[in-house]
């Protein structure tokens, strides 16, 4: 196989990722807190070929010596973009939309026996029933429970009604009187690129320590003050389908010239094996 093919067959094989990268945005649209991701292409090692001899490379030369190859591209990074998405009205009490970029809230996780913190911006959360149907908990749609200030948020039964006031503290009336029953534990992320993809719509940390990061320079825990979130809202995806839909078309053209690159090479080898022939 010639260089030429090499190099084309490894672009092809990035940009079926690309595409595949272009195909869970969209098929995440419609997916409330959903976050767009992006990638950013490099090129892969150089090798620079030295075609002449000394002598000429001194004489008359105008240009580099040598020739220099590449071998294709690759998928460089594949970045999160983290801007807000629009908000959109359901008038649902568990529907919780937060109210600023780069807030977060704490999802607790169990993994292979091991609990985990994650972050998510989907607020459409739910009551399920614990304690032998004595209490309820704030949970996501998978059943992962939703961390307050002092852990999982449970309520005892017997509440006539529950609202989320723009604090994140969670209100349940009992007759004619109201308690708190608990707070949706907000935090701010300041890095939050260094957040990484956990799918079920959440993030996760990576290892800090490789990267010579304090936690608290990442996660910064909000107290209670206003207009953190809004009841009866979710944040929509952020996706932006006309941006997605010319990033597929550039995709597709690119892989199809890569495609033809193999196949016109093919063809320019079979030509040089008749010739020898």
């Amino acid at each position: 196989m010639s260089r030429t093919m090499i190099q084309a067959a490894v672009t092809m094989n990035q940009l079926q990722n690309k595409l595949d990268l272009i195909g869970h945005n969209m098929a995440n649209s419609q997916t409330a807190g959903y976050k767009a991701r992006k990638s950013e292409f490099s090129s892969l090692l150089f090798q620079n070929i030295n075609n002449l001899n000394a002598q000429e490379n001194e004489e008359n030369r105008l240009s580099p010596a040598g020739v220099r190859i590449g071998t294709g591209a690759r998928l460089g990074a594949t970045n999160n973009d983290f801007s807000i998405g629009s908000l959109n009205q359901t008038d649902r009490t568990l529907d919780v939309a937060l109210m600023n970029e780069n807030h977060f809230f704490q999802i607790q996780t169990v993994e292979n026996g091991v609990a985990e913190t994650r972050y998510s911006r989907d607020g459409s959360f739910y009551l399920n029933p614990v304690n032998n149907n004595q209490a309820v908990m704030l949970t996501t749609g998978d059943g992962n429970p939703v961390l307050g200030q002092n852990g999982p948020i449970t309520i005892p039964n017997g509440f006539d009604n529950i609202m989320i006031n723009d604090g994140g503290q969670i209100i349940v009336e009992r007759g004619n009187q109201r308690e708190v029953a608990g707070e949706i534990a907000v935090v701010q992320v300041n890095r939050p690129q260094v957040l990484e993809s956990a799918g079920q719509n959440m993030f996760r940390l990576p290892d800090l320590n490789a990267f010579n990061i304090n936690f608290g320079d990442v996660i910064q825990p909000l107290g209670a003050q206003n207009n953190l979130v809004q009841s009866g809202m979710l944040e929509q995806s952020n996706v932006d389908i006309a941006e997605q839909m010319s990033d597929l078309l550039m995709a597709q053209r690119a892989y199809q010239f890569n495609a033809s690159t193999i196949s016109t090479s093919d063809q320019m080898l079979g030509l040089i094996n008749q010739l020898r022939s």
